[in-house]
């Protein structure tokens, strides 16, 4: 008896495929193309290939410890200190492993945050074990910081050994000054202030770590993956001289810094980072003298992904991020909520937050494989030149005198700037593309609730005595968001949004595409696009507009019919009204016909999507 698969071929009757094979393959597919067009590059100037060989004989990476789990956190930020606790008994019993509790004023709140007082904090730790392996981080600034005592101390009073307490106090003098752009203090001033913070948890029998290296900074302000990684290093170094300085070994100061990252939705670009800090202070470590030992790193999906407009996109993104961060070996991951952008998450946003994880680690057993990336071609090579970028930037900032003195000269700063241009061209021509926000906007989304709460004054911060440049967060969704803005007032104020008439010309074969196109373009920025069949008569193309109601108009049809018809078809959509005229497509020889015949402006991919819309309410606002 015979199978039906006994005549197939078996795996080694096949011919071995080889670079050259796929090259000739992917030759046929580009037709004429250079191959230039599929190698991608990073915001650093990473070259990134299409295909990859197999790394060999490399080792993986050393992270959490085999098949571990990583610490599923949950943020904390309601700034009434009852409902935080409710909050965070909720999460703790329903899968979080651990609180991030974000205290008013810190790098992170985003304008929420608990309070930083004794009261506060006994209230919002109220009935929550910290000796049962609950992991602990806070996140303070320059106006929170006596939470970091105030934490210790509600431990210290209510009989819990500090030794069986896993809590990471989140002390980051040098962030604080890059988000807020200055300090009242120099780096000499600071160093006793944290050393003796530092020094004085230890000595009450904290474990630590104690400061935080935190690139989350440089990721929220728009930088990349070089620049973030560069700064964690700095401000690591930075700390550990502090704490060798202040007599305290460097084998103990080696458990006493930990590190910070964003996740972002890039899943190769966040797992190789998250790879390459292991490695880079695994080098630092090495050049100190000292064995090195996994640094313990905690990743937070990422601020600047956030978009208020559909924000259930955001769960993707969350996803994602989450996905390469645990992958890559993060020992602890804070899920933003995808609604923190507009508000407080409410109960929904935040079981989803925390599901995310669950999902990941119970039902996909991610974390049962230590670092699945290792030998990986793509990931490894990219790993490796993430390294080699962000030590050189990080030597550059070792010149300069240190982490603190490379703010002063604006030296992290100025590269910050650069990313954040490039990044921001980008997605002003929706090369980088926001699902919700500049690619598939839903102009009829629902509300999306949040909680309502009234966020913690703080008092000023100290005195500006050494000022810098700044490093913000932002979104990168704000510019798009600003317009959508505009919209809603409208609507709210006039009953109706903004509206472009889309003028399709011939067939449907013919305008199809770039009206779909157009539709999206403009309903990026909330003008509402109103569809139509496709017209040739020019009178009934102006009828059919003046009954839309709409203000703007865009031609779209092809090449051919454009040479054919678009000049009479302007000049009907300009009597019959229309303030501005746009064409879906590039310009073409016949450019300054068409604009004499009322063209205002072309819409094209690849085009300035975001400066034409902006350019569009200008003009809808001028009488």
């Amino acid at each position: 008896m015979t199978s039906a698969t006994d005549d197939l071929p078996l795996a080694a009757d096949f011919p071995k495929a080889t670079v050259d094979d796929w090259r000739k393959l992917v030759d046929g597919v580009l037709k004429g193309a250079p191959f230039e067009k599929l190698v991608g590059k990073t915001y650093d100037g990473i070259r990134i290939d299409p295909l990859y060989p197999r790394a060999n004989g490399v080792a993986p990476v050393v992270g959490r410890p085999a098949a571990a789990p990583w610490q599923i956190m949950q943020r904390i930020d309601h700034p009434d200190a009852s409902a935080a606790n409710a909050q965070a008994l909720t999460d703790l019993e329903n899968g979080a492993t651990g609180l991030a509790l974000v205290f008013a004023g810190g790098n992170a709140a985003h304008g929420l945050g608990l309070e930083p007082t004794a009261d506060a904090v006994a209230k919002i730790l109220k009935d929550i074990h910290l000796d049962a392996g609950i992991g602990l981080e806070l996140e303070i600034g320059p106006q929170s910081r006596m939470a970091a005592i105030h934490v210790a101390e509600y431990v210290k009073s209510n009989g819990i050994d500090p030794a069986a307490c896993d809590i990471r106090f989140g002390l980051d003098p040098l962030a604080a000054a890059a988000v807020w752009g200055h300090s009242p203090y120099t780096w000499d001033e600071i160093v006793p202030a944290i050393t003796g913070g530092i020094k004085g948890l230890a000595a009450l029998g904290f474990k630590g770590p104690f400061a935080s290296a935190d690139g989350r900074v440089i990721h929220d302000a728009g930088g990349s993956e070089v620049q973030e990684l560069a700064f964690v290093l700095a401000c690591g170094v930075a700390y550990l001289r502090a704490i060798e300085s202040a007599g305290v070994p460097l084998e103990q100061a080696q458990g006493m810094v930990y590190a910070r990252l964003a996740a972002d939705a890039d899943q190769f670009l966040t797992m190789a980072k998250f790879r390459a800090l292991r490695l880079l202070w695994a080098r630092i470590e090495t050049a100190c003298g000292l064995t090195p030992r996994p640094l313990f790193l905690a990743g937070d999906t990422a601020w600047r992904m956030l978009t208020q407009r559909d924000p259930y996109v955001n769960m993707l993104r969350a996803t994602m991020a989450t996905f390469a961060a645990g992958l890559a070996g993060a020992n602890a991951i804070t899920v933003l909520p995808h609604t923190l952008a507009l508000g407080l998450p409410d109960p929904f946003a935040r079981r989803v937050a925390r599901n995310t994880q669950l999902v990941l680690l119970e039902e996909s057993n991610l974390a049962k494989v230590s670092d699945p990336a290792a030998g990986a071609g793509g990931i490894e090579t990219l790993t490796g030149q993430l390294c080699d970028a962000a030590w050189a930037l990080f030597q550059e900032s070792e010149k300069a005198g240190g982490a603190f003195a490379a703010l002063q000269q604006g030296l992290f700063q100025s590269k910050v700037a650069a990313a954040r241009k490039a990044r921001d061209a980008n997605i002003a021509k929706r090369r980088d593309v926001l699902t919700g926000a500049s690619e598939f906007p839903n102009l009829h989304e629902n509300e999306t609730t949040v909680l309502k709460a009234t966020p913690i004054a703080l008092a000023p911060y100290g005195e500006q005595k050494y000022k810098f440049d700044a490093l913000p967060p932002i979104r990168l969704a704000e510019p798009f968001e600003a317009l959508r803005d505009k919209s809603d007032a409208a609507l709210k104020a006039h009953g109706a949004r903004p509206k472009v008439f889309l003028a399709n010309l011939g067939t449907p074969a013919d305008f199809t595409a770039r009206a779909t196109f157009a539709k999206s373009l403009f309903e990026t920025g909330g003008i509402q696009a109103v569809d139509s069949e496709g017209f040739a008569d020019p009178a009934q193309l102006a009828a059919a507009f003046k009954a839309s109601g709409a203000g703007l108009a865009c031609l779209c049809s092809s090449d051919k019919v454009y040479a054919e018809h678009a000049e009479a078809a302007a000049q009907a959509l300009q009597t019959a009204g229309a303030r501005l005229i746009y064409l879906a497509g590039r310009p073409t020889d016949a450019e300054a016909a068409l604009r004499t015949a009322g063209v205002t402006g072309f819409v094209f991919a690849g085009g300035d999507a975001l400066a034409t819309l902006q350019d569009t309410y200008r003009r809808m606002e001028q009488p």
